[in-house]
């Protein structure tokens, strides 16, 4: 699905005459979709959810590459708090946008942004603890881990920081 994405998005930019943009686009790697991709523990990454289908993707899993500029890397559980304050930061997710996007809902699993879940880390203070989404550590991709350390993700996990406990949530 990205390659026809970035082909078709080279095409478009063609036709507007902004061909230096378009063939500077990377070309598609399978980075993205490589299972081998780990989570924070550098064991293989563990599905997020598929109800809602989440990824940058789309495909269950907090998988990273070139194109995910966002970071799509941390397994999250979002709350009421959460929605309503990144919604207050200009990042509505609660709103359904037809059916390449459902809206989230309290209790939602969901590949989040790790600057998104960093910026609800650092809004704590102010909002509360309970703003801060809990984290699925083995669904977590260790990309994260270049922005939030692991001890400050185990503070919020949901599935504890021994990695050594293997049971499936």
């Amino acid at each position: 699905p990205m390659a026809s994405r970035l082909v078709g998005t080279r095409q478009l930019l063609r036709g507007r005459g902004s061909r230096s943009f378009a063939t500077s686009l990377p070309p598609f790697t399978s980075s993205m979709a490589d299972t081998q991709q780990q989570n924070v523990f550098g064991e293989p990454l563990q599905k997020c959810s598929s109800d809602p289908l989440t990824g940058f993707e789309r495909d269950g899993y907090c998988r990273t590459g070139p194109s995910d500029v966002g970071k799509h890397t941390v397994a999250a559980v979002v709350s009421q708090k959460f929605l309503t304050f990144t919604k207050s930061r200009g990042n509505d997710l609660s709103t359904s946008h037809g059916s390449s996007f459902p809206g989230l809902k309290d209790g939602d699993r969901w590949c989040l942004c790790v600057s998104r879940w960093k910026e609800a880390y650092d809004a704590r203070g102010e909002q509360g603890e309970e703003v801060v989404p809990k984290v699925v550590l083995r669904a977590t991709n260790k990309k994260a881990l270049d922005v939030v350390p692991l001890q400050v993700l185990e503070q919020y996990a949901i599935d504890g920081g021994d990695h050594n406990n293997k049971q499936e949530l």
